[in-house]
């Protein structure tokens, strides 16, 4: 009996030698400790890319939206609409501009002021405030007359989704980064 143990024993410990000297599967094995981080790190410059190429069309659709303030053309079409009726063809308008990755919904908000002089110009990111409906209360439409200084602000909230280690872009609730790009300019004088 104290012979079949001590014979089982060593057999045990011939596996175990052979396991731990077997290299068959060591490429197997590098790989999958490998692929996991590299994969994740591919994840993650895809989804910056993402972000920053959305925040360059974005900029791009904030420009050509602006210049038809700038030239008066938003303030002529608008002429005759209440003041919501012209927010909400001006924000169609930046739509059809960003339409490459935009969509025309709740998140892209747009909001232009007048300001009274450069300094008073706040082109930085707003503080958004909601109504119980979900709706942003403080934006505003005033595209101002000829000589105005003008602010433009459209902002979009960019869905991103959690890389596998955790990195995470957004900067809002539900998953989502507030991208934001502003024009400051002052309007075209009135044509003699």
């Amino acid at each position: 009996m104290a012979e079949e143990k001590t014979t089982a024993g060593k057999r045990r410990r011939n596996l175990f030698g052979v396991f731990i000297k077997d290299r068959t599967g060591a490429t197997a094995v590098e790989f999958a400790l490998v692929a996991t981080p590299f994969l994740a790190l591919v994840v993650a410059l895809i989804q910056t890319f993402l972000v920053f190429f959305a925040q360059s069309i974005l900029e791009n659709t904030v420009r050509q939206a602006a210049r038809q303030i700038l030239t008066g053309q938003t303030q002529t079409a608008d002429a005759g609409l209440s003041s919501t009726a012209a927010a909400t063809a001006f924000k169609t308008q930046v739509c059809g501009y960003g339409a490459v990755l935009f969509s025309c919904n709740a998140n892209l908000m747009v909001d232009v002021q007048v300001a009274s002089n450069w300094a008073s110009a706040n082109t930085g990111m707003p503080t958004l405030t909601y109504d119980s409906n979900g709706n942003v209360n403080n934006l505003q439409f005033n595209p101002g007359n000829a000589g105005d200084i003008v602010v433009v602000r459209v902002m979009y909230l960019w869905p991103v989704f959690l890389g596998p280690l955790g990195f995470n872009l957004s900067n809002q609730p539900n998953n989502t980064r507030m991208l934001m790009a502003s024009a400051a300019f002052q309007n075209e004088p009135a044509a003699p």
